[in-house]
């Protein structure tokens, strides 16, 4: 039987981003539009993984189904980690992608190519309407650019390359994205692990 989750998020890229890491396995992922009674859940956490429970566990809370949710951003060596968990918001506005693009290429332009390292770090967690819960976290590392490149993906996508490759994630197609990023390996781990907390 298919066991029905709920991803919390409203965003509807994020939906189906997940949809497809998760198809192998028999879960039916729906999004926060089909549960009415979550309202806005505030991330106050001071890590990726604090903030991707207290999503969890509230959205579990009230739609009485195993939630799960993640939290990630990008972390820059020369900006000690920053912006972190505030990389939705490092403008001051939640969600505006260009502005913090252009706010952190302003803040590392003068940062030599060869210290330009980054990682984008997603934690991934479930919880359980009886107060089961796991959280897991992969990273992915690379560089960034000085100006952006690609109109795939979101965020700071444009300007971050990972090691190895020659290509923004932006320049990627969405399944190659996939199969290599932060969000994608921290899903695929949280994936066997759901069934402990569907059972």
């Amino acid at each position: 039987m298919t066991a029905k989750i709920v991803l919390a998020t409203r965003n509807p890229g994020k939906l189906a981003e997940l949809r497809r890491i998760l198809a192998p396995y028999d879960v039916e992922l729906v999004g926060l539009d089909e549960v009415p009674d979550a309202g806005e859940i505030a991330e106050t956490g001071a890590t990726f993984a604090e903030n991707a429970m207290i999503k969890a566990r509230e959205v579990a809370r009230v739609s009485g189904l195993v939630a799960i949710a993640d939290d990630s951003g990008l972390t820059i060596d020369a900006l000690n980690g920053m912006p972190g968990v505030l990389s939705a918001r490092w403008s001051g506005r939640h969600g505006d992608d260009s502005a913090n693009l252009e706010l952190v290429l302003g803040q590392i332009a003068d940062v030599p190519d060869g210290r330009r390292g980054a990682a984008f770090v997603c934690a991934a967690a479930a919880a359980a309407p009886d107060g089961r819960e796991v959280v897991v976290e992969q990273e992915l590392t690379g560089s960034l650019l000085r100006e952006g490149r690609g109109t795939n993906g979101f965020g700071y996508d444009p300007i971050f390359v990972p090691d190895g490759e020659s290509r923004t994630t932006a320049e990627m197609a969405p399944e190659e994205k996939d199969a290599i990023s932060h969000r994608g390996k921290a899903f695929r781990a949280l994936a066997p692990l759901l069934s402990d907390l569907l059972g």
